[in-house]
């Protein structure tokens, strides 16, 4: 079961705040990797992270030809590493894409003037940590 705490929840909507923006991990249909950052990643639910996607290249690309994304948050400082795998849908339109848009970080949307991006929510099926003890797992998995 997947059940996203309080402490991750505080540590990753506060990430760009924080100067530990997320990275998200894609790949390209026929497998060639892609590493973005992220500073507009947060909680969308207790299952599920969001992030706004305004550059609307190639992690975007790779996100509609292969939906398994892994992301990546890194806080030297706590020495918190956690990965976050799941699968990717995105919403160019409609009322999840109104959400994350209104509840992403500012100055992420003030790169995005005319709100051209999309809403990308990650429903997770793993949470690793960087030695790759799992520590939680959707059941099934």
């Amino acid at each position: 079961m997947i059940n996203i705490t309080d402490e991750m929840r505080q540590l990753i909507d506060r990430a760009l705040a924080d100067r530990v923006p997320c990275a998200l991990g894609t790949a390209s249909r026929d497998g060639r990797p892609q590493i973005s950052m992220k500073g507009s990643v947060l909680v969308f639910d207790r299952e599920t992270l969001a992030y706004w996607e305004r550059s609307k290249r190639s992690a975007l690309e790779n996100v509609n030809e292969n939906p398994q994304v892994v992301i990546f948050y890194n806080n030297p400082e706590k020495r918190i590493r956690w990965r976050f795998h799941g699968t990717a849908t995105v919403y160019d339109k409609g009322a999840i894409r109104d959400n994350v848009m209104a509840r992403t970080v500012k100055a992420e949307l003030d790169r995005d003037p005319d709100r051209k991006g999309v809403a990308v929510l990650v429903k997770l099926e793993r949470i690793t940590d960087l030695t790759g003890n799992v520590l939680q797992q959707r059941e099934g998995e």
